[in-house]
């Protein structure tokens, strides 16, 4: 099995990825109130694929033409973005955006089970299971007060968040190939942002109808810009980067990374609150996804066993 380390370029894209997915979920926020789900979606990749288009005219790159290459760019487009955008964006029409963002930290969970199945360099190994169970549990205490109440509505958003986390896994272990096939990371990004727009266009319009809402608010305009341009374009671009460099379990350890900005924009300008099995399912998310790195454990190890060095 090849061991995939990560560099210090790697962990610094990690977390600047991190920075620009952390504030997506408080752009949906803003954006939610004034504008439905698929449409937030929508225009989340097409501003996104304009971005990259204008960037590819501007450089004078290549348009990738293969039928076999924008194929599985609309296979990659629908998993990692038509899919889980919109599943995402509803579920943040009922439930705050940091909640959300901890719950798409199950992302890796979903990512060792697929890949796992899937890749021939990423087994399952037992590490990995004890880290997914342990990751699961923490999705357990998160949603329980919604499975043991009567009356909450919750439920579905929540679980609407979590399919769209696995929608991610699949994405994440499929664009796999893109190595492989020598596609660099922007035609990637390209590729599969256009897609996804051809896709929920046709979607929106008909389902929607967003032509006949009124003219949403400066903020959701300057919402939807930031989620296109940063939280989208630019951010797509460093993942595929990365998920190059280090492999497909090692570029969704960025989700974990994500709720701590998310919580933050969230408590600090849009007044949210989150409550202590939130908090609760974030810690043993985040040990699972701890033990399943191993780096946490061989340091404390290698400093308690020097012999062991």
């Amino acid at each position: 099995m090849i061991n995939h380390r990560m560099t210090g370029t790697d962990w610094a894209m990690l977390l600047s990825l991190s920075l620009l997915w952390g504030g997506s979920f408080f752009f949906v926020a803003v954006a939610v109130p004034e504008l439905p789900p698929l449409t937030i979606a929508t225009l989340r990749v097409g501003v996104a694929a304009v971005v990259l288009w204008v960037l590819l005219l501007l450089l004078k790159k290549p348009i990738p033409k293969t039928p076999k290459l924008w194929w599985t760019f609309f296979v990659t487009g629908l998993l990692n973005n038509a899919l889980p955008y919109t599943l995402i964006t509803w579920g943040q029409t009922s439930i705050a955006s940091g909640l959300a963002s901890i719950l798409n930290a199950t992302t890796p969970l979903f990512t060792i089970l697929v890949a796992g199945m899937l890749l021939a360099d990423e087994h399952i190994t037992l590490k990995k299971t004890i880290g997914v169970g342990i990751g699961f549990f923490g999705v357990i205490v998160l949603i329980s007060p919604s499975l043991v109440s009567t009356t909450d509505t919750d439920i579905w958003p929540q679980m609407a968040v979590l399919g769209g986390a696995a929608s991610y896994a699949l994405a994440t272990t499929y664009a796999r190939r893109f190595k492989a096939m020598g596609i660099s990371p922007f035609d990637v990004s390209i590729g599969q942002l256009t897609a996804s727009t051809i896709m929920l266009l046709p979607m929106a319009l008909v389902i929607e109808q967003p032509y006949q809402l009124e003219n949403p608010s400066t903020d959701v305009w300057l919402a939807i810009l930031g989620l296109g341009v940063f939280s989208t374009a630019l951010a797509y671009i460093l993942y595929f980067r990365i998920l190059s460099s280090s492999g497909a379990v090692n570029v969704t350890l960025v989700t974990f990374l994500v709720p701590v900005s998310a919580i933050l924009l969230g408590w600090l300008i849009l007044d949210e609150q989150l409550h202590s099995e939130h908090l609760a399912g974030m810690a043993f998310i985040g040990l699972g996804l701890a033990v399943i790195d191993g780096r946490l454990w061989s340091t404390i190890r290698d400093r308690t066993n020097p012999a062991l060095r």
